[in-house]
């Protein structure tokens, strides 16, 4: 079915949210809620219903209720305050108060969206990764950063145009590193090689005897790591804004945790809050070229990843991390992109990771975004450049 409001088109055939011809991307439970209450407009759609039919009648605390509510206002231009498209009954509900027109099925020969399945497997220390695989074709590993969470990421404004991309031309395998998202915590005793047994027990669990990486800062690290400990699984390597020590290593450190800022923001109370002005001015450091929705989605995408000591024990692994004498090892071919102006990661950063790398290519863009966003002028050159290297003979 079709369903036509507030200049939007919803396609249940097809799991699409459009505004003209132009895709709105949104995770699957929002588009659900919006399905539900476009399939009930104008009529008050219980809480109790729509954990039935969106979260299959399971436990569902209020709290993730009003976010995925949040997510779908966002996605159709509403707000809390305006609630033009969607209204919140306080203590009962929900109701689309737009005018919706059904328009009928889309025809027989659509091409579905492109889903993805989440499963778990052990590492080698008997915790849980979470990991997913979308598409079809060569395989392909996704390694993200620190902050991550595979269902939420799946319809991130900021994620999706990298994710489908990605999953149109291989076999997308993705997966929360421990600490973040759906994956088991981290805690004191973790190591680099601990990320790495991840990385493995993930690749052994898709069946993957070799495949490419497309690995994103600290993962870089990992994965680099993993590629000298195991070269003949690694066919390719992409690496954006990466990095063979962390912070903690490098000239002009901060000389205690008093002074990061990063570690001050964790401490403040505003992790994850899109409303705090110091978690908007630090997200901003990391994506300094993106919009305000793009900003909050990156909080947002924070606030679903993990709590704030799981925060706190990432960085202080990944700050002290050093896979420096491991980067002679990797044997791949290795495409390293680093932004030219990363305020977080120097650029100077990404090329002593490609010196490190016998035969490694270096891209420095012009870009200020510590990973591309769907808004930055170099996002088309950087995919292209990713995609034509993953593909080049």
């Amino acid at each position: 079915m079709i369903y036509g409001f507030a200049g939007l088109t919803l396609n249940t055939d097809r799991m699409v949210l459009q505004r003209g011809d132009q895709n709105i991307p949104v995770e699957p439970q929002v588009f659900d809620i919006l399905r539900v209450l476009a399939e009930h407009a104008g009529t008050l759609v219980t809480k109790d219903h729509l954990i039935e039919e969106v979260w299959g009648g399971r436990f569902v605390s209020d709290a993730t209720i009003s976010a995925r509510i949040n997510a779908a206002r966002m996605a159709v231009g509403d707000t809390g305050s305006a609630q033009k498209v969607i209204r919140t009954v306080p203590r009962r509900g929900f109701e689309l108060v737009a005018a919706v027109e059904e328009t009928g099925s889309a025809p027989p020969d659509f091409q579905p969206e492109i889903r993805q399945t989440i499963r778990y497997t052990k590492s080698k220390d008997g915790r849980s990764i979470a990991w997913s695989s979308a598409g079809e074709g060569p395989p392909l590993v996704l390694a993200w950063h620190q902050f991550s969470h595979l269902e939420t990421d799946w319809g991130s404004p900021l994620m999706t145009p990298i994710l489908r991309r990605l999953a149109s031309r291989f076999r997308l395998i993705r997966y929360d590193i421990r600490g973040s998202g759906l994956s088991d915590p981290i805690d004191e005793h973790d190591t680099v090689d601990t990320h790495v047994d991840d990385l493995i027990a993930v690749a052994d669990a898709a069946e993957l005897d070799c495949f490419s990486i497309v690995a994103v800062l600290q993962s870089a690290a990992i994965a680099a790591q993993a590629a000298a400990r195991m070269p003949e699984r690694f066919l390719r390597m992409v690496l954006w804004s990466a990095y063979a020590r962390g912070r903690a290593l490098r000239p002009g450190a901060p000389e205690s945790a008093e002074h990061d800022p990063f570690i001050a923001l964790l401490n403040s109370g505003g992790w994850g809050n899109p409303d705090n002005p110091f978690m908007r001015a630090w997200a901003t450091m990391v994506l300094p070229g993106a919009s305000h929705n793009e900003t909050t989605d990156l909080i947002l995408q924070i606030a679903h990843s993990g709590t704030t000591r799981q925060a706190l024990l990432q960085r202080k692994l990944i700050d002290n991390v050093d896979v420096t004498n491991s980067l002679p090892l990797v044997k791949c071919p290795t495409l390293v992109i680093h932004p030219r102006l990363g305020a977080l990661h120097p650029a100077a950063e990404g090329r002593r990771v490609a010196a490190g790398i016998q035969g490694a290519v270096f891209l420095e863009l012009d870009s200020a975004n510590t990973f591309p966003i769907p808004s930055d002028p170099i996002f088309e050159q950087q995919m292209s450049e990713t995609l034509g290297f993953m593909v080049r003979e």
